[in-house]
């Protein structure tokens, strides 16, 4: 009755007040419901789905699905760090061709400002220690979007909160810019939790995580089954099994963690004008044509592309960067692309991908602007199909479309006729020379063999945009188990 009456219009200032403490009281009772009052950390296990953000093989399909044996997240809400290990196998989508699928274990880390990765141990060796400061965001978010974790949020940061119809939504901003919204039923229970993160390639992006089943778990409600989206589409559907309330999580930052990211760029020239910008795990290519350069991939995100920049400057002083070409649109080899559209470089990709990127490029950068944010410059695209050439009269540059690569829809390789490269990234990932030859052929590798062969492309160096060398077509031969050239 109280409730209802709250609801009418044109109450007195006095209901409303009432009002507002039983709204706030629905915070305090889901609070109670999820046992936050005495939850500093909480532990929870299950089984279902992951699936691998922003590597859609083409972008009007959803995130490719891995299964997942076994997810457990370990969170630490009083210092805001979590754990989560995942043991997944990928699930071949019809109709694709993808590599023979191996168990990942993930250890993946977060506490404050800080995110890191543990890879298992070789033998005799310590387990290595890799930096993620970009995932720092996402996996802060993840803690707070927990029932529990969005709860105590709740209370501690002055949360609004507004009926609608029988559920009533609560929210609140954290560190100044982070947005979340969640909403509670009728029963007290956070069906979903609304956040905005930023991305380099997506902008202000949406994390939903919606839940569902709630059951009595160790120290309270918990719910059952969990889908989080981002950026429109699932990254997780999980069935929890177990919860537990208070484990010991004490995290602690190594020192390899808490190190300032050293963004390396390396110039190793591979012919005349042509240069290897090699350095962490994304490679580039820089090509020197008569009054500009042409360059082949801008990977990750604003700041390897702004470090690309400078080292141009340098290489091959005097000159801009005209056209950036883009291997195929999966984020970590689109991240970059935003700053040479503000630098003036015009876009080169192949065509389903331009109205992509001039879709998701006018979405709002607001939590990190980048320098296009601020610029608001309309991007140029030199968009094709199947094949196109870009010359100055002395120097062509081929980019050919890997026709059938299952990796991805919109994919192409480049070649330089006159120094006989071909510049690729993942079809082809070379091992260091003293690595073992793989022991099933990587389908995407033999795709671009076979590409090679279909243009007859007289290939004598593969510079690969991800691995740890410049090979030969006589190591890619070698790789897919072809043990003499074609004729």
């Amino acid at each position: 009755m109280y409730k209802l009456l709250c609801r009418t219009a044109g109450l007195t200032a006095l209901i409303f007040t009432g009002c507002s403490s039983l709204q706030q009281n629905s915070i305090q009772l889901a609070s109670d419901a999820a046992g936050v009052t005495n939850l500093k950390s909480i532990e929870f296990s299950g089984t279902g789905r992951w699936y691998q953000f922003g590597q859609a093989p083409n972008p009007d399909l959803p995130w490719p699905p891995f299964a997942v044996k076994n997810y457990t997240a370990d969170i630490n809400y009083e210092t805001a760090s979590a754990r989560v290990q995942i043991s997944r196998l990928q699930e071949i989508e019809p109709g694709r061709n993808r590599p023979q699928p191996t168990e990942q274990k993930v250890d993946q880390y977060v506490s404050g400002a800080y995110a890191w990765n543990i890879a298992p141990a070789a033998a005799g060796a310590s387990p290595a220690i890799t930096t993620q400061p970009t995932a720092s965001e996402e996996r802060a978010a993840e803690i707070w979007a927990t029932p529990q974790g969005f709860l105590r949020a709740a209370q501690s940061h002055q949360a609004k909160t507004e009926d609608k119809g029988t559920d009533t939504e609560v929210s609140f901003t954290l560190d100044g810019k982070y947005r979340y919204q969640g909403t509670l039923n009728a029963r007290h229970q956070l069906t979903k939790v609304k956040t905005w993160i930023d991305n380099p390639v997506l902008g202000d992006t949406l994390l939903e995580t919606q839940y569902s089943d709630y059951k009595e778990f160790d120290g309270g409600l918990f719910p059952s089954h969990i889908v989080r989206l981002q950026g429109g589409y699932p990254v997780l559907d999980l069935n929890v099994t177990t919860v537990k309330a208070n484990p010991p999580v004490d995290i602690a930052v190594p020192a390899e963690a808490a190190k300032k990211p050293n963004i390396i760029v390396a110039a190793n020239k591979l012919a005349d004008g042509v240069y290897y910008l090699t350095g962490g795990t994304h490679h580039s290519v820089a090509i020197e044509q008569l009054n500009h350069i042409v360059l082949v991939e801008a990977p990750q995100n604003e700041e390897r592309s702004l470090a690309l920049i400078e080292k141009l400057k340098e290489t091959i002083p005097n000159k801009p960067i005209k056209y950036v070409i883009n291997t195929h649109a999966h984020f970590d080899h689109s991240g970059g692309l935003r700053t040479f559209v503000d630098a003036g470089a015009t876009i080169v990709t192949h065509q389903p991908n331009q109205a992509y990127y001039e879709k998701i490029w006018a979405a709002p950068h607001s939590i990190n602007p980048d320098n296009l944010e601020k610029s608001k410059k309309a991007p140029n695209f030199l968009s094709f199909a199947g094949k196109q050439v870009i010359s100055d009269g002395k120097r062509n540059i081929e980019i050919h479309a890997l026709s059938g690569n299952s990796h991805n829809d919109a994919f192409v390789a480049v070649y330089l006729p006159k120094e006989k490269i071909l510049i690729e990234a993942d079809a082809y990932t070379p091992q260091a020379a003293n690595a073992p030859a793989p022991t099933s052929v990587n389908p995407y590798s033999l795709n671009l063999y076979e590409n090679v062969q279909r243009l007859k492309l007289d290939v004598g160096q593969i510079a690969a945009l991800h691995g740890p060398r410049v090979v030969t077509l006589g190591d890619l031969r070698k790789a897919i188990g072809i043990t003499k050239a074609s004729r």
